[in-house]
């Protein structure tokens, strides 16, 4: 969307580098390369920006450099190519939630709000003085899809009002405090494993911040693994059984599951190499039994 407003704007678009989609991936997104295409942009798949691709941005003697949520930190020397300097869109609230996967943690994490933020990029990731941000809140019902769907709107708002200031070499800058921010690295399949003794809100923030089109939250279930990918708080605390217990079956397939605090209702999983469905039809008839069945 940010790209499209720049077009909308009228803004000469020397180049677009992007990453080509992953066939393991879920493709959910519009492509940015597609769109280039038909507004006669050149597109380039660089997955490293090095030494070559930097000599070719630099004899397109770019004005402006922005990143929309590219997946690899840009070399200073690239930045350095763009004479009014080079802006990042990224997907927090800075200084909090530097670094990677910034949607996904703040979900994780529980946060009730988040934003955007348009800032001039410097060598550390994320670390450069602020041009604006925009806020917005986080409900229960959000995913990580939902929630980037309402950022990506903000992020277009911010481009539509600070391109101009930035093309005129006026770009706000207002400094960041590092210390009292906070970084978060990129999400590794370990962090998707899901662990009973926690609260019921931790579990929940846990499956949505990773459920489609990211690889789920898993957990183990007679020597195979789980994915939970639709969930919710059914007690919010209190002890009501061993974590990981089957407690009860709910209406419309949901399984009732004890929490080392409170209790979370599973709606939809999938055993590894199975379909997706409701819990009740995926777990089968055995996990009313009242014994500990998921790990």
């Amino acid at each position: 969307m940010c790209v499209e407003t720049l077009l909308k704007m009228g803004a000469p678009i020397a180049a677009l580098f992007t990453h080509r989609d992953d066939p393991h991936e879920e493709i959910w997104w519009q492509s940015c390369a597609d769109l280039a295409r038909r507004h006669a942009v050149p597109v380039f798949f660089a997955e490293e920006i090095d030494d070559r691709w930097i000599a070719r941005v630099a004899t397109l003697n770019p004005a402006v450099i922005y990143s929309f949520f590219y997946r690899n930190l840009l070399p200073p020397r690239l930045l350095e190519c763009a004479r009014l300097g080079a802006y990042n869109l990224h997907g927090a609230l800075l200084p909090k939630y530097r670094g990677r996967a910034s949607v996904n943690w703040v979900l994780v994490n529980g946060e009730s709000q988040t934003g955007v933020t348009l800032h001039h990029m410097v060598a550390r990731a994320d670390a450069g003085d602020i041009v604006a941000q925009r806020a917005v809140q986080v409900d229960d019902s959000d995913t990580a899809l939902t929630l980037y769907r309402k950022l990506v709107p903000l992020g277009a708002e911010l481009i539509r009002e600070y391109h101009p200031l930035i093309v005129a070499g006026c770009a706000p800058r207002h400094p960041q405090d590092i210390v009292a921010g906070s970084y978060f690295g990129r999400r590794r399949p370990e962090d998707g494993r899901i662990d009973w003794r926690w609260p019921a809100r931790r579990i929940f923030n846990l499956v949505r911040a990773v459920t489609h089109p990211y690889p789920g939250a898993t957990g183990m279930l007679g020597g195979r693994k789980l994915f939970i990918w639709q969930a919710a708080i059914a007690v919010e605390s209190g002890y009501l059984g061993e974590p990981g217990e089957v407690l009860a079956e709910h209406a419309g397939g949901a399984i009732e599951v004890a929490a080392g605090a409170g209790s979370v209702l599973v709606l939809r999983a999938q055993l590894e190499g199975g379909s997706e469905g409701q819990a009740r039809s995926v777990l089968g008839a055995d996990l009313l039994r009242g014994s500990i069945v998921i790990a």
